[in-house]
């Protein structure tokens, strides 16, 4: 732990300007993010007694190593300047908004040529317009059924969409006039589109004029005497009104607001949050956080600044509703109205039925407060119960703050990949999981050498601390055999996020360069990839790929980073050079968080591998062909769907494909039919098979 006092600025070099300052540790990582509108008392008063600080607050300051600060103009810069940096550095310091569950939003994709409604949840895509929350999934679903009627938007997945495409019939949705199967060329792009802004305007609280627009045209076609016109219009308005019965009006005066509560203890706040769009509820969200240091107010300016810093101009609405206002709710409304490009009102309900609309609000607050304190009673005793019993098992100086667990998965050697999960606190950090393409040695010949699972063990720690080894020191590559610093490493490695495909871990990038910036990219501002040791390392494995992985650190001359392996079998921990396991108690808190980093890194290993082994084995029918790139490889099969419908293609078909011409085409076809398995032929008379 740092003394705070080593880094200490004198107080005259602090400017009195409102700004911005971060705290970083050892490693260069920030930990806090914070605003002021005088830098200089506010940074003071981190350095006083120690005695006197939050523990929180106290541990963060004897965590840092340094403290810097960017001056601003205005207070509003402050604030814009606090959230992008929070939003791109996540300081382990600062408040979290933890979302009490996943909410589902409607969301309409506006980016694509063909925009699709339909249920998404997790973070927001550009392009996409989203409208919600919702309670529940299904309850989207019972909407959106509704309004197809009156808007027939396409909702079909990609796959089925091209299958329709390619097929000429639409699916079931258009032959029921619940889609207006753009598909099968029923409307032009421009048509599909104006009827997912229709339905977009509807959902965002313009209803009025749809339902007199159908009424006026119902009217029309009974005075035309088309009585069945008329009778479908009549059921397209009974359609709308009842997905509008199905949102309580609860202002009168149409009002377009989000009223926010919160319920809090000691140590945690609950925050709920109502979207009212024309008088009518149309969302609700809720959050839970630790409470630290933080006032009411400050935690309502956090809260406001994470919920509409990405927010779209039309998602923030007129009036804003608080418990209390925010810290500084000058710059708060400024920086809304700003952002929407019209006034926002940022204020405390008094009375009336937006105070009662309040009360309501607050009540399913504190209602949400109750529930997470019910399921989350024991969560921060047992995480830190895991940490500390790692420690006392292990023999470890400090609880294990950053653990980092591989696995490596391959069929019979072949499509080798390995996978790194980050653990920090006791939580998954997904950010920080990465994924490795295990290439392997080759003999003079360039022949490949068979990869097992200790030798992919031993290249992928070793790629990854040869690179803490240069972000750390500003070095190149590091000789495994001397000791001796040299170029740049061979291999990079994938940022791969949980759920993302990424591109491919197996060549240098421009990251891959090192620089003598330590852990910050000078350019960027970021920390590097693996600027950050852990403080302990587990590997899927009994002894050997503990001895094995043990053997890249003592070459590599790392000494601060704990290693162990779980094996499967009997769920023993093995640490180095011990010819007998520790064995930790079947209810042990740490034994199940090792079992939950060694079932992560499986999960995250094996997904990878199916996306390789996939993907090999889709384009292999198509490689040795001159010419044919993995582009171009690509564009067929997005053209014709698959192999089996390229296969049955002739020249022609092919060169209708942008950037195939006579000869290019000519040698797919030769190509698929001298690799096409031959059907033997058969007497139908007597069933034997013809020489």
């Amino acid at each position: 732990m740092a003394d705070p006092t080593t880094y200490r600025p004198k107080p005259g070099e602090i400017p009195t300007d409102p700004g911005v300052y971060r705290f970083r540790d050892a490693h260069g990582r920030v930990i806090y993010v914070g605003k002021a509108k005088s830098l200089r008392p506010r940074l003071s008063s981190y350095f006083q007694d120690i005695t006197a600080l939050h523990p929180r607050t106290a541990t963060m300051v004897t965590t840092a190593s340094s403290v810097e600060w960017t001056v601003v103009r205005t207070e509003v810069e402050a604030l814009q300047l606090e959230y992008s940096w929070i939003k791109e550095f996540d300081p382990r310091f600062n408040v979290k908004y933890r979302d009490d569950k996943s909410y589902p939003f409607l969301a309409v994709t506006m980016g694509e040529e063909f925009p699709r409604a339909q249920v998404m949840r997790g973070a927001k895509r550009k392009g996409t317009r989203y409208f919600g929350p919702y309670g529940h999934a299904w309850a989207i679903r019972e909407t959106l059924d509704l309004l197809l009627r009156v808007f027939p938007v396409r909702t079909c997945s990609s796959g089925v969409f091209k299958r329709a495409t390619a097929s000429g019939r639409p699916c079931l949705l258009g032959y029921i006039d619940k889609c207006s199967a753009p598909c099968v060329g029923r409307v032009t792009p421009e048509e599909h589109r104006a009827i997912a802004e229709d339905f977009c305007d509807f959902m965002a609280g313009n209803t009025t004029r749809f339902a007199k627009r159908l009424e006026t045209r119902m009217k029309e076609a009974a005075a035309e005497l088309d009585f069945e016109q008329a009778a479908r219009l009549r059921d397209d308005i009974g359609a709308l009104t009842k997905a509008l019965e199905k949102q309580a009006v609860v202002l009168g005066d149409a009002t377009d607001a989000d009223v926010f509560a919160l319920a809090d203890d000691d140590l945690e706040a609950a925050v709920q949050v109502f979207h009212v769009r024309g008088g009518r509820i149309r969302g609700q969200r809720g959050w839970v956080v630790e409470k630290e240091s933080e006032d009411i107010p400050t935690l309502v300016e956090h809260l406001l600044l994470q919920v509409y810093g990405d927010a779209e101009r039309d998602a923030i609405p007129r009036e804003v509703l608080v418990p209390s206002l925010p810290a500084d709710p000058e710059a708060v409304t400024e920086w809304l109205s700003s952002v929407r490009g019209s006034a926002v009102s940022v204020r405390v309900p008094q009375r009336g039925d937006k105070r009662t609309l309040s009360e309501t609000v607050r009540r399913n607050a504190e209602q949400s407060l109750a529930r997470h304190k019910v399921a989350r009673a024991g969560d921060l005793t047992l995480r830190s119960k895991a940490l500390q019993e790692l420690q006392d098992y292990l023999g470890l100086d400090d609880a294990p703050l950053r653990i980092e667990c591989y696995d490596v998965s391959h069929v019979q050697g072949t499509n080798v990949v390995a996978s790194m999960v980050v653990f920090e606190d006791g939580l998954a950090r997904k950010s920080e999981y990465r994924r490795f393409i295990v290439r392997g040695a080759a003999t003079e010949d360039g022949e490949p050498v068979t990869v097992d699972d200790t030798a992919a063990m031993r290249e992928v720690l070793t790629r990854r601390f040869r690179r803490y080894l240069e972000d750390a020191e500003g070095a190149g590559d590091l000789d495994l055999s001397t000791g001796v610093v040299g170029g740049a490493i061979d291999g990079a490695t994938d940022r791969g996020t949980d759920g993302a495909a990424g591109p491919d871990a197996a060549g240098p990038s421009d990251d891959d360069e090192p620089s003598a910036s330590g852990p910050i990219d000078p350019e960027t501002g970021r920390p590097r990839r693996f600027a950050y040791p852990p403080s302990l390392v587990v590997v899927d494995g009994g002894l050997p790929q503990v001895n094995a992985a043990q053997a890249v650190l003592d070459e590599l001359g790392i000494e601060e980073v704990a290693l162990v392996g779980l094996a499967k079998r009997l769920e023993e921990v093995w640490v180095p050079r011990d010819d007998h396991p520790v064995i930790l108690p079947r209810t042990s808190e740490g034994l199940y968080l090792l079992q939950r980093l060694r079932d992560e890194a499986h999960r995250f290993a094996i997904t990878f591998h199916r996306q390789r082994r996939s993907k090999a084995m889709t384009t292999s029918q198509l490689d040795g062909i001159p010419g044919l790139g993995a582009s171009r490889q690509k564009a067929l099969l997005r053209h014709f769907g698959s192999v089996k419908r390229l296969r049955a293609a002739d020249t022609t078909d092919i060169m209708a494909v942008p950037g195939f011409g006579r000869s290019l085409a000519s040698a797919v076809v030769n190509h698929l039919a001298e690799g096409a398995p031959q059907e033997p032929a058969v007497n139908l008379t007597t069933g034997e098979v013809l020489e």
